[in-house]
């Protein structure tokens, strides 16, 4: 559902964070902060800091089970309650309200990693994109494809360390910092175009869900894993992620 222009506006807000982090003095690389999967450990080593502090730069990506999914696989996982930068919108995605918002959200979140790495001595790596979907039909996101019917909320996610007045030093603007609680979910992954996600989601919502005796519950959630600039559209790995809850036997 997420498409490239959006992508691009979040790549920009991503090089406002960088210049940010050069106006701090500290050494910037012409490297992307969010590796690809195998490149680097999970947590790599840090030097001390000036108060003899070591700190570590720790990847969710790499450590967290809700990030892990498999193409053709349909996961039936519990994702723990999980605190989440987060910015709402309506309508369809090829729209500068829509980049506007990504654009918003990507300053905040490298504030606040370097705000914890300078205050916190605790580094990370910043996570991909996500995004929470909705209509009032969701035959809008399968069948008829409407995206001026849909609506979303973008997140980026936020290590629990992170304290609430951190958060409002790092002047979040219209980005706010929430917890979600999913519970139990059914997730695949989807490999390529987001505009064919279609037929994948309607095998879960219709087919792969009421097999498992469950019922779709609370938002269509989807995960950003691949680089727009670097991967092929038909190549890009987006997580699919659905809340489902036990349909009551009698």
């Amino acid at each position: 559902m997420l498409l490239q222009e959006a992508r691009d506006a979040g790549r920009r807000g991503v090089a406002s964070g960088h210049a940010e982090r050069a106006a701090l003095g500290e050494v910037v690389l012409d490297v992307d902060d969010q590796q690809c999967p195998g490149h680097v450990p999970s947590v790599r080593p840090r030097k001390e800091d000036e108060n003899g502090r070591v700190s570590n730069k720790v990847d969710f990506q790499k450590t967290l089970d809700a990030y892990r999914a498999k193409r053709g696989e349909f996961r039936v996982l519990d994702v723990p309650d999980q605190r989440y930068l987060m910015i709402d919108g309506h309508g369809d995605p090829n729209t500068p309200v829509f980049a506007a918002a990504v654009e918003q959200l990507y300053p905040v979140a490298y504030r606040l990693k370097f705000a914890s790495k300078r205050e916190l001595a605790r580094d990370y790596v910043v996570p991909p994109l996500e995004g929470l979907w909705w209509a009032d039909d969701y035959a809008s996101f399968t069948d008829a494809r409407d995206k001026s019917l849909w609506s979303w909320t973008l997140l980026i996610l936020t290590p629990d360390w992170i304290p609430p007045e951190l958060f409002a030093a790092v002047d979040p603007g219209s980005v706010r910092l929430e917890t979600l609680s999913e519970g139990r979910c059914v997730q695949t992954l989807h490999v390529g175009s987001f505009d064919d996600e279609a037929p994948l989601l309607e095998r879960m919502h219709t087919e792969v869900i009421p097999s498992q005796g469950l019922a779709l519950t609370g938002l269509h959630h989807e995960i950003y894993l691949s680089d727009p600039r670097r991967v092929a559209p038909e190549k890009r790995r987006t997580i699919l992620r659905q809340p489902v809850v036990t349909i009551a036997t009698t």
